[in-house]
């Protein structure tokens, strides 16, 4: 991957999230999920300077950020779309919806939308087993979603960007 530079207010931003929980090794967890919040993704600089501030080894934090997969060291979309294929869901034709996802969006699981609108995932259970197949955008829960209803999804969320933009 190639390196990327981070801009001061980024190296700022992660040096007060550390400050923030003392700088302690015992905290990485939480200043990984405070600096994902905060700039969107971990690159490996963002890990490199983590550890230099918590004064540990950059491979451990990259074991905790590679170990957990709610963090990522590739920029998500601005809607992060989550598939779940848990058994309810995989029964019921989640599998279908991922596929019609990955055409529309033309990318693959992990992959974002070259407009860097959509990101693609999937996740285990979101425990809403009764709403099967279930598709989350962003904090958004749809339920009981069909290969027909994804171009009706993407189409809500591109909307609401041509809203925004024409209102600012």
């Amino acid at each position: 991957m190639p390196r990327i530079k981070l801009s001061e207010t980024a190296i700022q931003t992660i040096r007060e999230v550390c400050a923030s929980f003392d700088n302690q090794e015992g905290e990485l967890i939480n200043v990984l999920h405070k600096c994902q919040e905060k700039l969107g993704y971990l690159p490996a600089e963002v890990q490199e300077l983590i550890a230099q501030e918590l004064n540990m080894s950059i491979a451990k934090v990259y074991g905790v950020v590679t170990f957990y997969s709610f963090f990522t060291m590739i920029p998500k979309g601005e809607f992060p779309i989550s598939i779940c294929m848990g058994t309810a869901c995989y029964v019921r034709g989640a599998e279908q919806v991922l596929n019609e996802f990955k055409r529309q969006l033309k990318v693959e699981v992990g992959q974002t939308s070259p407009d860097g609108k959509f990101s693609l995932s999937c996740l285990r259970c979101v425990g809403a087993c009764g709403l099967a197949p279930v598709v989350m955008v962003g904090e958004k829960v749809y339920g009981r979603v069909s290969p027909q209803q994804v171009k009706q999804i993407l189409a809500e969320h591109q909307e609401g960007c041509m809203r925004e933009a024409k209102s600012a």
